[in-house]
């Protein structure tokens, strides 16, 4: 159960697509995909990135002394524990989702008193006891390779290869101009400053791990897979010995179609046409700066004339 556990997890620094991707993704039928971001991350992470991405997208840190029972509710998982716990508040609540976090709490621990406690075992038994307690899922009987979203966690993915040998990590990139647009209507978004600065983070690591690990590490671009998803995911699918599925053409829900990608991220129309008009609601001034902001990454991932 140890060596068998295959994890994708995808990452992408906010608004650059993750959402998206994640939903294409979601009706290949040997992929056992998460519903929501699975935000793994614990309140124990403290390290130079702690004041810069919220902890609950980070890869996770448990207590030494901790007990199984105290490291699943360590575990942030806000957005399927509010949907779980307290529907009535979760921007989730229109879609069916037949599941109790109690009852995924006792599978977990089963998992881990089964495959003893470490942070690559809490995961493989997160992951595990997820789909054992999801009533509705609509499983395919070939369902192996387990797949999970949250944001930014390519700056943990030598963490990630190093706890789970049967792991990868997918990044998307998306060029910032749009990136930066959509991000702008969320309540409180960043500065175009500190926006472009984790931006360039993202992209630092995913390059630099990259290198380091070339069979476990995959980057694409957003617009490449709203472009050719089929093509683009296609490919990733085949490197990780998955089939290419049908289901790849279109984002869905639990394997049924969605119209639009919202509420998952604010990214609501996946498509080329929309993306270049994203980018062009921003200001002369504002694209300018963030050209200068993210120039070593605009050459490198083909962004150089995008939306002039």
């Amino acid at each position: 159960m140890k060596e068998d556990f295959k994890l994708l997890m995808i990452s992408a620094m906010y608004e650059n697509g993750g959402n998206v991707t994640h939903r294409f993704l979601d009706g290949h039928p040997e992929m056992y995909v998460y519903p929501f971001e699975s935000q793994l991350g614990s309140s124990l992470v403290n390290d130079s990135l702690s004041s810069t991405f919220p902890l609950k997208y980070r890869w996770p840190v448990f207590d030494m002394a901790a007990t199984p029972e105290m490291d699943y509710k360590a575990i942030i998982d806000e957005e399927g524990k509010v949907r779980a716990r307290t529907s009535n508040v979760s921007k989730f609540r229109h879609m069916p989702f037949d599941f109790s976090d109690d009852e995924r709490a006792k599978h977990y621990m089963n998992y881990v008193n089964k495959l003893g406690r470490s942070r690559g075992n809490n995961i493989n038994a997160f992951f595990r006891a997820t789909f054992d307690s999801w009533k509705d899922y609509n499983k395919t009987g070939k369902n192996y390779f387990y797949v999970g979203y949250s944001p930014i966690i390519v700056v943990d993915a030598e963490k990630i290869f190093f706890d789970l040998p049967g792991a990868h990590v997918l990044h998307v990139v998306r060029n910032p101009w749009s990136a930066y647009a959509d991000t702008k209507k969320r309540p409180v978004p960043l500065s175009i400053e500190n926006y472009t600065l984790c931006w360039n983070l993202n992209q630092y690591h995913a390059l630099l791990y990259k290198k380091k690990f070339p069979d476990r590490m995959h980057i694409v671009r957003y617009e490449d897979v709203v472009s050719d998803p089929t093509k683009t995911l296609g490919d990733i699918c085949q490197s990780l010995g998955l089939e290419i599925s049908d289901s790849l053409k279109r984002p869905t829900w639990n394997s049924e179609p969605l119209d639009a990608v919202y509420p998952w991220g604010t990214i609501r129309k996946a498509s080329p046409e929309a993306n270049l008009e994203t980018a062009r609601e921003l200001s002369k001034e504002e694209y300018e700066i963030i050209g200068e902001r993210t120039w070593q990454y605009i050459d490198v991932f083909n962004f150089g004339s995008f939306a002039k």
